[in-house]
């Protein structure tokens, strides 16, 4: 089980997923948390850099040992995050966001989240687990070629009408306590058993029709839901199909959600 929580902030770092590399291999136990003011070289998935600016972002990661789950289950390390982020901006912020499979957060039809899940190997077994955690909070503008599909905190509070500076501590502080109750429910049947409802009721397409964009090709589907691995349930044609995380990319017929 993750019990305790070991929280550590810097001002500026390269990665805090790196820096959980680091002192996983010096010996840091399960649950130690970095964040930072800003990252330096900060990653997204598939080599994409993730920007943090200075003091706008929340930039986290936590160090995890999961010995009870096997290699197949550390994919789904990613979904109990972003419902971890999900539940904590409604929380602390009043927002209500929904998850785009199989792990963006958005609000108004723009991403406002980033996680990226890494392990290593030991023995042939997992040897530990960081999940990086990257949220747009005070950023008041993007660069051109992403603004049209990012959105921040306090960009979305302003457009209720609510001109309030939202605090990054305490959001990154009920991101990791939720992180950590949906954790322990996952690690009792090293699946989504005990936590798909929740996950599906905060699905942005569900029941819609959705595009599936595969190397060899794409086609659109309606999104039914996910099973207990996490992979995504798509009609197609009467047919049921499952998509796999990394497989594809999902995208709204008419823009990115």
């Amino acid at each position: 089980m993750l019990k305790e929580l070991d929280f550590e902030y810097y001002e500026s770092v390269d990665s805090t997923n790196d820096r959980i590399k680091v002192r996983a291999h010096d010996g840091a136990g399960q649950g130690l948390i970095i964040s930072a003011g800003t990252q330096t070289a900060g990653k997204g998935r598939i080599g994409r850099k993730w920007e943090s600016p200075t003091q706008d972002s929340i930039s986290t990661s936590i160090l995890l040992k999961p010995e009870e789950i096997n290699l197949e289950a550390v994919a789904t390390i990613t979904i109990i995050a972003a419902m971890a982020v999900r539940s904590a901006l409604e929380k602390t912020c009043g927002l209500k966001p929904m998850i785009k499979w199989p792990n963006d957060i958005v609000l108004d039809g723009k991403k406002i989240c980033g996680i990226l899940t890494e392990m290593e190997m030991k023995d042939g077994k997992v040897w530990f687990v960081t999940c990086g955690i990257g949220v747009n909070v005070h950023n008041a503008g993007f660069p051109e070629e992403i603004a049209y599909k990012a959105t921040s905190v306090d960009l979305e509070l302003k457009k209720l009408g609510r001109n309030e500076k939202s605090s990054r501590k305490a959001i990154t502080t009920a991101i990791w306590e939720n992180f950590r109750e949906y954790y322990n429910i996952f690690l009792e049947t090293a699946d989504l058993t005990g936590l798909k409802e929740e996950y599906e009721r905060n699905l942005a397409n569900r029941g819609e029709r959705v595009r599936i964009e595969a190397q060899e090709n794409s086609y659109e589907a309606k999104a039914i839901g996910i099973n207990n691995h996490g992979e995504l349930i798509v009609e197609v044609d009467g047919n049921r199909q499952i998509i796999r995380t990394g497989e594809v990319s999902v995208r709204g017929i008419y823009g990115y959600v």
